[in-house]
């Protein structure tokens, strides 16, 4: 829904990036921070939502087997770019995030996602995707907008409805995205009936001075299994 609208971002976009540690939002934090992942060395990793590449190359770096997934193919032509510029080795897949059919069942270690589980539709089909493609017990950590965030304005009011799923119109970049707002509950009950097993949510206070309310939210779900 949003392809177009982050090839227009990822033209106009400029500047460098930090490529040394994986960043979970806008906003931070950082694996660094946060230790959700573990050591990435030799394992197959998955990026979902990849963007311009900022966590995949982080991951390569640190000698993980990376593939990551974007359905915006100018954002894939900045993500390959910067991984020439770093001298990392990545797999990028232009399709969509539920989409992993070219991945065979049970042989990625680790997936992850950094501010696009938010834009997918069809959270259940992702997560059930994602559940295949992952070995037991391998864990699925992801970031998006925190729900709370997407409910209140600038003027500190409720605009939207916390208790209602759907699409939401926002500004990023200078551009109108939409987002699917969920509650909590509701997301965790779709891990569950994927098969996952919540262990973390972690909601970090923003860097801004004086923010009183999260804008991230961030999950580790691991996969039932032995």
């Amino acid at each position: 829904m949003n392809t177009e609208t982050w090839n227009r971002i990822a033209a106009h976009a400029t500047g460098q990036f930090p490529t040394d540690v994986p960043v979970f939002g806008p906003d931070g934090p950082t694996e660094r921070e946060l230790r959700l992942l573990g050591d990435v060395k030799g394992k197959r990793v998955l990026d979902l939502g990849c963007g311009t590449g900022q966590a995949a190359i982080s991951f390569a770096k640190q000698g993980a087997i990376v593939i990551a997934v974007d359905a915006a193919t100018e954002q894939l032509d900045r993500a390959r770019e910067h991984s020439e510029r770093e001298e990392a080795k990545v797999e990028w897949r232009q399709g969509d995030l539920a989409d992993l059919a070219f991945l065979r069942a049970e042989s990625i270690d680790v997936a992850f996602s950094a501010f696009a589980v938010a834009e997918v539709d069809d959270i259940a089909r992702l997560f059930r995707q994602v559940q295949r493609v992952l070995k037991p017990n391998g864990p699925f950590v992801f970031s998006y907008e925190h729900p709370i965030s997407l409910c209140i304005g600038e003027d500190g009011r409720a605009v939207y409805s916390y208790f209602e799923s759907g699409p939401v119109a926002v500004e990023q970049h200078g551009e109108t995205l939409t987002l699917f707002a969920r509650s909590i509950g509701e997301v965790f009950t779709e891990l569950g009936r994927a098969g996952f097993r919540v262990d973390t949510i972690v909601e970090p206070r923003p860097g801004i001075p004086g923010a009183m309310l999260p804008t991230t939210i961030v999950w580790r779900a691991r996969k039932e299994g032995a």
